[in-house]
């Protein structure tokens, strides 16, 4: 059974909240970055992508960028731009997007019960990538931002949250990025925190890690690094959003390649697939593709010989992977192959469309999204996705919570 935390979060002034809340470091290059803090000096990405505070020619990984960004935090709180809770509290987020709400319990996950493999992982992660945001931890002292985490959903605790919010004020509410409404609850009685500790505690067997691989594993070495003996110490918990699995979305994660395509690519594709002609390229179940070639929308659906009972292997974007990529192009490995390129489902088919006519890109690929069920089951099997293979949204703001590790 799994363990949560609560904690003392650092999170906005309300006055300044919709200011401060910005999409999270990882989805933005430093570029879009600048430009949304550049004309706002409350924005959250003054923390979180620090090198919009320094000359443009300096690498994002300099670390002037790490000490900026822990100049900046403790500007914030000297400012009242960001304050402190005085005692250990949980949290509720609500996200609600095209009129689809997901509510998440804030609060801090043990290290311990990842390293266990209560928190289960369905994802690699790079090596550079971890590094970045361990000296960012460090410099702050802080997890600075949330991992997102997903369970079988619990009555009791549903319960309990849906009654917390049905009775208590938010202490946010605003509208920002993509028309997402975001609202956060905070639940200060004792009583109920204990219950929600408790009943995690006795009834909740795992937790999955649906988005926020790195920012896992590098919180992990920092907690391990600083290797606090008392099992309280805050630098022993990572800051998480865990939301029931029943309430989350993915949507799918194109691809695009720029290949040469051969006389008989056809004739290959046939071999491991049916081929239509079709006017949209959205599949519409799964084990279905829609490919963009030459201004022409097809349909490609898999054939009874190449489907698997394999949670891996099954996956829509394993047969894509393994009967187009490899087989007919050589792709191999999609992590560095610069033939291939992903596009999130947020930006719809017609931005594979314009990429393909625009001459950069030969061919693309729709997908049927990845399910909750999918990721669950690739998890607990202790197996790893194809890179790629889920695309969240909406996603969780940066700024609205940040855990202090209180080691310096």
């Amino acid at each position: 059974m799994v363990t949560i935390h609560p904690f003392k979060s650092i999170r906005p002034n309300a006055e300044f909240s919709e200011e401060i809340a910005t999409l999270p470091y990882d989805v933005l290059s430093s570029e879009e970055a600048r430009h949304l803090g550049e004309n706002n000096p409350y924005s959250y990405l003054h923390i979180d992508k620090a090198e919009i505070d320094l000359p443009e020619t300096l690498s994002p990984y300099d670390e002037q960028v790490y000490q900026k960004a822990a100049e900046n935090l403790q500007k914030f709180l000297q400012k009242s731009w960001l304050i402190q809770d005085d005692k250990p509290l949980l949290y509720l987020y609500e996200l609600t997007m095209n009129g689809r709400a997901q509510t998440g319990l804030v609060t801090c996950t043990s290290i311990a019960d990842y390293t266990d493999g209560k928190i289960k992982k369905h994802e690699f992660t790079r090596p550079e990538k971890e590094v970045d945001r361990i000296r960012h931890i460090e410099a702050c002292d802080a997890n600075t931002s949330p991992i997102f985490l997903t369970y079988r959903r619990n009555k009791q605790i549903q319960d309990l949250i849906d009654t917390w919010k049905n009775t208590h004020d938010t202490v946010y509410d605003f509208t920002g990025f993509h028309d997402v409404t975001h609202r956060v609850w905070l639940i200060d009685q004792p009583e109920i925190i204990e219950q929600l500790v408790t009943t995690f505690t006795e009834e909740v067997s795992a937790l999955y890690i649906a988005d926020g691989h790195h920012r896992t594993e590098s919180a992990v070495k920092v907690g391990q690094m600083k290797n606090e003996a008392s099992d309280t110490a805050e630098s022993n918990y990572f800051l998480s959003v865990i939301f029931p699995k029943e309430e989350l979305e993915i949507l799918d994660y194109n691809r695009v390649l720029n290949v040469p395509i051969s006389e008989n690519f056809f004739d290959l594709l046939e071999q491991h697939f049916t081929i239509e002609k079709t006017e949209h390229g959205k599949p519409t179940q799964a084990k279905s593709f829609g490919m963009y070639l030459k201004g022409q929308w097809y349909t490609l659906t898999a054939k009874d010989s190449i489907l698997s009972d394999d949670p891996v292997d099954g996956l829509d974007v394993s047969l894509l992977q393994n009967f187009v990529f490899a087989d007919i192009f050589a792709i191999h490995d999609i992590r560095t192959d610069k033939r291939i390129d992903f596009v999130g489902g947020i930006r719809g088919m017609a931005e594979l469309e314009q990429l393909v006519d625009s001459g950069k890109w030969t061919i693309a690929f729709a997908v049927y999204p990845t399910t909750m069920d999918d990721l669950l089951n690739v998890a607990d099997a202790g197996k790893i996705m194809p890179p790629k293979s889920t695309w969240f949204e909406p996603k969780l703001l940066s700024g609205l919570f940040v855990h202090d590790l209180e080691t310096n």
